[in-house]
């Protein structure tokens, strides 16, 4: 499947996850008809954490983890979100970092980007902007900001490489990169790498994990680490009989971390 191909998928799914969001519904990154993400998307976020968040931030979340709670976030801090979404993880790390700090959010989707803006109008968070862009190509110069958090979203793009040199590009000397995302051990059957909707429900896309890895060491990063927080059955996902018994126990989120080198 070509790239382009892949980021209209994308968008058109992910588009289609924010107006369901703004009517009040809780949107599927899965295939059509079942909820192919639950074993992927549910109990993520910690009650006390989305207590006082706009509903449309939470209904929009289709993640695979919790970065803001894994990510070491501090005071005054610039973090930076790549694939925003509904704005939740953003919203979430500017509480962390405070009124010093500041949390940028980087979504291509037109209909996402709305609903997080109006999510942070109701949020009143101050510190906060949602840039229009591609994660293949981040709006901000090099070395702006001090950690990249992202949830479930790089597995998405066709040109995962770019996607963490334009990382590395972006973090300060000494930044950190502290994302969730899918991962897998072992191949992964070809009739899933090809179906589409798989891809746009983060299964297809998962890159293996030494891949990821080698993928974060040759973008300049050090100190990378792969921990998984999730293991995925997929028994009741919607997908194929066949086709999740073979994806069971090798699909997995996984919280992923490095550094850029302070030299």
């Amino acid at each position: 499947m070509g790239d382009r191909n892949i980021k209209e998928a994308v968008k058109e799914k992910y588009a289609e996850a924010a107006v369901k969001a703004a009517a009040g519904q809780k949107g599927s990154c899965g295939p059509s008809g079942a909820c192919g993400c639950d074993p992927i998307t549910e109990n993520l976020y910690d009650i006390s954490q989305t207590t006082g968040l706009p509903e449309g931030a939470v209904l929009a979340s289709l993640g695979c983890g919790n970065p803001t709670a894994l990510a070491d976030l501090h005071e005054g801090e610039t973090v930076l979100d790549l694939g925003s979404g509904g704005g939740i993880d953003v919203l979430l790390s500017a509480k962390r970092v405070g009124p010093t700090g500041k949390a940028y959010g980087v979504d291509m989707t037109e209909e996402m980007l709305a609903l997080a803006r109006e999510n942070q109008q109701k949020a009143g968070a101050t510190n906060v902007e949602f840039l229009k862009g591609e994660i293949e190509s981040i709006p901000l110069p090099a070395n702006a900001v001090d950690v990249i958090i992202s949830n479930c979203v790089i597995n998405l793009s066709a040109d995962k490489a770019r996607v963490l040199q334009e990382a590395f590009r972006v973090l300060r000397p000494g930044g950190r990169f502290a994302v969730s995302d899918v991962v897998c051990r072992g191949a992964i059957p070809e009739p899933v790498r090809r179906s589409m909707e798989l891809w746009v429900g983060c299964v297809a896309g998962a890159l293996e994990e030494n891949e990821y890895r080698r993928l974060l060491g040759e973008a300049g990063f050090v100190d990378i680490d792969v921990e998984p927080t999730r293991v995925y059955e997929f028994k009741d996902a919607g997908i194929d009989d066949v086709l999740a018994r073979e994806v069971s126990g090798r699909v997995m989120g996984a919280f992923i971390r490095a550094s850029k080198p302070r030299a």
